[in-house]
């Protein structure tokens, strides 16, 4: 019981996903993929992500208890009891994360990952999500943050294919998180959390979810455009994002609850598409050779 209330501490689906992250930006920069770097990647983005989470439900205990969805999670339910030694936990993980990734790799994959630790942990949790709808905006740079990491363990002076996909996971996050607030409005209304359905409705948050994924679907197409990559991930992104902008502006006709998860879940379908198009592009034969 105790070993799975620290498990579920540290949010590891959120984890698991900010450490794939990494591997498809380190993925993307490499010619030949070595196990060994795409484990240790792995671990020290995971390690990362686990602190960060760590500190933000330590920051938050005290909303979690005002969300159904949240009230159960170990330091908002007291079952950990005092939860002071849990930032020293969360702390202990960023530095463990930091100190693999300056041991195996370099000073610019540490910094990387600290920055992702920091933007989530201090900028989203304390400095915005209690006060203002933009709070998901800037916080969505935590996950970018882990792609460069990716990307430096290849080639630290590689910056232009890295940066696209920064921003293309940036732009992502506020299509993503906000149609998944508008599924979960009350919970945040009930906790007094600003989250831009809460703040401007339902009508409003879909027509910034559809003007936020026209800029996210031109990103998206930038690394083909620039000639980093190929025609097949050109296509692919093409399509991808042809189905997010029409569920999107389903959602603006009609801001149901259906249509909001439609968006909320095939969002994620969108990004790993991308991404997982961005590896068949650098690694299998047939799409190069299209190239």
């Amino acid at each position: 019981m105790l070993l799975r209330s620290y498990i579920e501490l540290c949010k590891p689906r959120i984890g698991f996903l900010i450490a794939v992250t990494a591997m498809a930006g380190y993925a993307a920069m490499a010619k030949d993929v070595d196990a060994v770097q795409l484990a240790v990647l792995f671990v020290a983005a995971l390690l990362g992500s686990f602190g960060s989470a760590v500190f933000n439900q330590y920051w938050d205990r005290d909303l979690d208890r005002l969300m159904p969805r949240t009230a159960k999670r170990p330091l908002a339910a007291g079952t950990l009891g005092d939860p002071t030694h849990t930032i020293w936990l969360a702390g202990a993980l960023v530095l463990a994360s930091c100190a693999i990734a300056l041991l195996a790799f370099n000073w610019l994959v540490a910094t990387h990952l600290a920055l992702g630790a920091f933007v989530y942990g201090i900028v989203y949790t304390i400095w915005l999500k209690r006060y203002h709808w933009t709070n998901i905006i800037i916080g969505g740079a935590a996950g970018s943050f882990a792609i460069l990491a990716g990307a430096a363990v290849v080639d630290p002076t590689q910056w232009l294919l890295p940066w696209m996909m920064a921003i293309i996971l940036f732009l992502w996050t506020p299509s993503h998180f906000w149609a998944l607030a508008i599924l979960i409005k009350d919970d945040y209304a009930a906790a007094g959390v600003p989250m831009l359905p809460v703040v401007k409705g339902d009508a409003v948050c879909a027509r910034w979810i559809f003007g936020n994924t026209i800029t996210l679907v031109i990103s998206a197409i930038l690394p083909w455009a620039f000639g980093e990559l190929g025609a097949v991930y050109g296509v692919i992104a093409l399509a991808f994002g042809a189905r997010f902008l029409w569920l999107n502006w389903l959602l603006v006709k009609d801001t149901s609850l259906v249509l909001a998860r439609k968006n909320f879940l095939f969002s994620m379908q969108y990004l790993a598409g991308v991404f997982l198009a961005i590896v068949i592009d650098r690694h299998v034969p047939f799409a190069q050779w299209l190239s």
